[in-house]
């Protein structure tokens, strides 16, 4: 595959990520947060930084105060055409109301019409952020509510054939969600339709706080912008389900977009944020830091800086513990036990993208890629580990390019490491255009799988080549013990 780089400087980043690792496990750093110091050079956004920190992400007294507080008023100029007047918006609405903010429809002729008119908007948007003005984080303080317990019709469509709920569209949700939030930071009375053109930049951290979501017990997101650059915006999510007479937390999601021209062509300006009271300000610090963090490990890539002679060595040492001690050939390897080699644990996928999986800026609905890449990434480790798998985590997912109508999109999924009974998947997605035979990688995804079993290790087979790209997680997931 095109998208890989050469195999020394793979290796050379396994070293400077385990360093990087081990002085951070007293942090709580995610995996995939230390990888970024090698990925980061496949993707860099100058205003929210090329990688994302995923500190670990717990659900806010304030958050839960600010579900409570949020006035009636303020969920208004949101939700001015919400179908059902006093009760929390579903889904459905979410995405009616997003097409209506920007003047999308859902027919694919009047669509690309409405996207070209769409350009005219740009002398509405602001020269500076300065012009625009300061939100509370209650502004866009939204709940919506996915009734699966009272709509059984809506049922179907998030069910599994073993009565669980297809998180693949859980995922399509967030990713609907973290745009209304953002729209609603944004949001301005006096325009009919929003110049912005807001899209996910990159998924920071999803944290599984229950592994069981009911198909028949209803379930809620909340959410609210927790920090915003000139052009970036953090939005924190929650989302729990009704169950035994009360609302039980699911998960905790941070995402971060990135506002653009009406025409997708460059940042545009977002509205300064204004914290109310010491722990709002607690939480725009950390979301501060999180960017600084982000700038750091870019700089830090081994693509800028070479490896320290312990990172080297480390590596090294490594390959020489897979050598056959009788030929001591590079050529000549030897498997230890009860483990597979990583060559053997890929699994890829291919989709061709029509308008049917558009979203609301006529390209493809980035939910829609994540449900893709993670339904590929649990089939990998279903099939690596011989049972179902219970998600744990979703770590740094890149949106580097976005993905065309009619794309061919190709998914590549490799289990990178095993420990005990997890699995690491990293998906790759690439768009291969047949006329130029030219592959141009979009996304990057990292999700942490849970067996019920003690799992094979994994194992690269060649010091150079394509199974030791994902030697860059072999070293430092044991460093992110504290999170599984």
């Amino acid at each position: 595959m095109t998208y890989e780089p050469g195999s020394r400087r793979v290796f050379l980043s396994c070293v400077r990520l385990r360093s990087a690792a081990q002085r951070s496990v007293l942090q709580r750093k995610s995996v995939i947060s230390v990888l970024f110091r090698f990925f980061s050079s496949l993707s860099s956004d100058p205003e929210s930084g090329s990688a994302v920190s995923s500190d670990s992400i717990m659900l806010s007294p304030r958050l839960l105060a600010l579900r409570a507080a949020a006035s009636l008023t303020c969920r208004s100029l949101c939700w001015a055409a919400a179908s059902r007047p006093g009760q929390a918006p579903d889904m459905a609405e979410v995405r009616n109301r997003l097409r209506e903010i920007v003047g999308a429809s859902t027919n694919w002729s009047d669509h690309q019409q409405a996207m070209a008119e769409r350009v005219s908007l740009a002398s509405m948007l602001a020269r500076s952020q300065s012009q625009l003005p300061a939100k509370r984080m209650k502004d866009s303080f939204l709940e919506v509510h996915l009734p699966l317990g009272s709509e059984p019709a809506l049922r179907e469509k998030y069910l599994t054939n073993h009565n669980t709920v297809r998180f693949g569209r859980i995922l399509e949700d967030l990713d609907s969600l973290a745009v209304l939030i953002s729209y609603s930071h944004t949001y301005n009375p006096a325009l009919k339709r929003s110049p912005l053109s807001i899209v996910t930049a990159l998924v920071d951290k999803i944290d599984m706080r229950q592994h069981v979501i009911y198909p028949d017990c209803d379930i809620k997101f909340t959410g609210q912008v927790t920090w915003v650059g000139r052009s970036s915006i953090e939005a924190k999510m929650h989302m729990s389900q009704y169950r035994d007479g009360a609302y039980a937390p699911v998960l905790d999601a941070t995402f971060v977009m990135v506002a653009r021209d009406p025409g997708n062509k460059r940042a545009a300006f977002v509205n300064p944020l204004a914290p109310e009271g010491p722990e709002e300000e607690k939480l725009l610090q950390e979301g501060e830091a999180n960017k600084s963090r982000r700038v750091e490990l870019s700089t830090a890539s081994l693509l800028k800086v070479a490896p320290t002679n312990e990172e080297q060595k480390i590596i090294h040492d490594l390959f020489l513990n897979t050598l056959d001690a009788n030929t001591v050939s590079f050529r000549s390897r030897v498997l230890p036990p009860n483990s597979v080699w990583m060559e053997d644990a890929k699994l890829k996928g291919l989709e061709i993208c029509h308008p049917q999986q558009r979203n609301i800026f006529n390209r493809i609905f980035g939910g829609f890629l994540m449900r893709k890449a993670y339904e590929l990434g649990w089939a990998n480790a279903c099939s690596f580990g011989g049972c179902r798998p219970s998600l744990v985590a979703v770590d740094d997912i890149l949106f580097q390019k976005p993905v065309e109508i009619g794309s061919l999109l190709m998914l590549s999924s490799q289990v990178c490491y095993t420990q005990g009974k997890y699995i690491q998947v990293r998906v790759h997605s690439e768009v291969f255009d047949p006329l130029t035979r030219q592959h141009s990688t979009t996304n990057i995804f990292h999700y942490t799988f849970a067996s019920d079993r003690d799992v094979p290790s994994v194992i690269p087979q060649t010091y150079g080549g394509e199974p030791v790209l994902v030697l860059v997680l072999v070293l430092v997931l044991p460093a992110a013990s504290p999170r599984i």
